[in-house]
């Protein structure tokens, strides 16, 4: 039964979820420290903060995947002991996050069975039925008998949440889930949360960076700071100024400068017909670009049209491929990465952990590109390279110490070090791909920032990015990509969301 709130004088749904005074400590970092927190029955709330400032690991104490420290979790107000996902579920919550755990070769019908299988035994007709009504009831379409592999990552986003729900799920975790979505896909999606919220009175916790997500759907949103909730506000009287402000209040963080745009000069980065063959078909068809020194050209599309395609051909991963990539005039000759290295092109991966090797330490992984030059023949240069580590550490802002592990920083910092190791190198030109996905809002305007000093220091950028606010943020140019090919180019002066927002839907 509701009640009034004093404070906003606003009917007030019961409790779904309480968390009581919930600590955990790593070590001597303490990630989440006595944190109290609701979420009502019927609300979409928000959970903010900086990269480390434990909402991850509030929820995955809440979801089963760790144990607290200290504190009591309280599902409809009776206090429950959740040890695993399994138990967390069975109390009906789900979870869904930016990496699916959905069998690709299987059908949606079939991964909706999986939860509930017996020994050797799935129940397809019952998981069918269910399927069907929940589609029904919250107004979803969906091929029962699609294949995960074949729908696209907007799709099978909504096939975890299907799967979450027909388990009982009554609070849904969210974490970063448009990080994944290109922008057409993103607005789709918080149409469907406002639609669980309001036709089955479903609990959403929304872990997100972006601020205009929290004013278009959020009821109420909680702020951590250094694993301590330090506001909980409605949303709707919050300004992205005050969020803000509550994030990053007495958190020193060095914000480099932009300059201005300087003009471009020659070309440092040519490609010419290139194509990629991958999975019986052309990913990337025929494609011809250009970079100039001391430009941005932001490549924009929507997910699966051949980006990642493009930055693993820049990166000297595919043998099968045709075509010729020039730097700075220069013929790269093989394709391999030390052949892109020698001829003075960096590169910045989309997976930062895939990019980095999360057991060495941040000194180590900041030498990974040119081991040569701080070796000789079975030895190490240890002074060398300690030096270049704190000069990195000094130059980029990174919070970390030399001998740390890179595993063990925050999403934000170990984007430090990996744009340390690139732009370290002094590089003619580089492709930058996805590099302020899932960071928060202090650490997106660090990277765009630095990339805009890079720019105007003469160095050549191929910018492939999902979130078409940066790409126009940033570029000079930016060339709309669709179907492995290059549909349109567009000027900075003549820079037109919808317009862009067509091409890129192949229109």
């Amino acid at each position: 039964m509701s009640t009034a709130d004093a404070v906003t004088g606003y009917s007030v749904a019961a409790s779904a979820v309480s968390l009581n005074g919930l600590r955990k400590i790593y070590g001597d970092v303490v990630a989440v420290e006595n944190v109290d927190l609701e979420v009502r029955a019927g609300e979409i709330h928000a959970l903010l903060g900086e990269n480390g400032a434990g909402k991850t690991t509030l929820m995955r104490l809440l979801y089963g995947l760790t144990k607290p420290d200290a504190g009591s979790i309280s599902i409809d107000g009776a206090t429950v002991s959740i040890t695993s996902p399994k138990i967390a579920r069975a109390a009906g919550i789900g979870m869904v996050t930016q990496h699916f755990s959905l069998v690709k070769t299987m059908t949606v019908t079939e991964n909706l069975a999986l939860q509930d299988a017996g020994f050797f035994s799935l129940d397809l007709a019952g998981a069918r039925r269910k399927l069907l009504a929940l589609c029904e009831e919250i107004g979803l379409e969906i091929d029962p008998d699609a294949r995960i592999d074949s729908l696209p990552v907007a799709m099978q986003q909504r096939v975890e949440i299907l799967k979450a729900l027909a388990g009982g799920c009554k609070v849904l975790i969210l974490d970063e889930p448009t990080a994944v979505l290109g922008p057409q896909d993103v607005d789709s999606l918080l149409d469907v949360i406002r639609r669980l919220r309001d036709t089955i009175g479903l609990s959403v916790i929304l872990i997100t960076h972006k601020m205009h997500e929290i004013s278009q759907v959020a009821d109420r949103v909680s702020v951590l700071r250094r694993g301590e909730i330090v506001a909980t506000e409605n949303a709707s009287g919050m300004s992205i100024a005050s969020l803000t402000a509550l994030m990053v209040e007495g958190v020193q963080q060095e914000i480099v400068e932009t300059g201005e745009r300087s003009s471009q000069g020659t070309s440092v980065l040519a490609i010419k017909d290139l194509t990629v063959h991958l999975r019986g078909h052309d990913v990337i068809s025929e494609l011809s670009l250009e970079v100039r020194r001391g430009e941005i050209v932001g490549i924009a599309g929507v997910s699966g049209n051949g980006q990642s395609e493009l930055v693993q051909a820049l990166s000297g991963v595919f043998v099968h491929q045709t075509g010729e990539i020039h730097v700075d005039g220069k013929l790269v000759k093989g394709g391999s990465p030390s052949a892109f290295a020698e001829a003075g092109f960096g590169r910045l991966g989309e997976d930062r952990h895939a990019s980095a090797v999360s057991a060495l330490t941040v000194e180590e992984n900041l030498i990974l590109d040119r081991l040569h030059f701080f070796s000789k023949p079975g030895i190490l240069l240890k002074r060398k390279i300690r030096k270049f580590a704190e000069e990195s550490i000094t130059n980029f802002a990174i919070k970390a110490k030399p001998d740390q592990a890179i595993g063990t920083l925050s999403g934000g910092n170990m984007q430090k070090v990996l744009l340390a190791r690139l732009f370290g190198e002094r590089p003619l030109a580089a492709v930058v791909s996805q590099p302020t996905r899932g960071l928060d809002v202090v650490s997106t305007r660090y990277v765009r920032q630095l990339l805009m000093v890079e720019r105007n220091t003469g160095v050549g950028i191929l910018l492939v990015s999902e979130d078409l606010d940066e790409i126009l943020e940033l570029s000079d140019r930016i060339l709309v990509i669709f179907k492995g090919k290059i549909v349109g180019e567009v000027a900075r002066k003549d820079f037109d969301r919808i317009a862009i927002g067509a091409m890129m839907a192949g229109v």
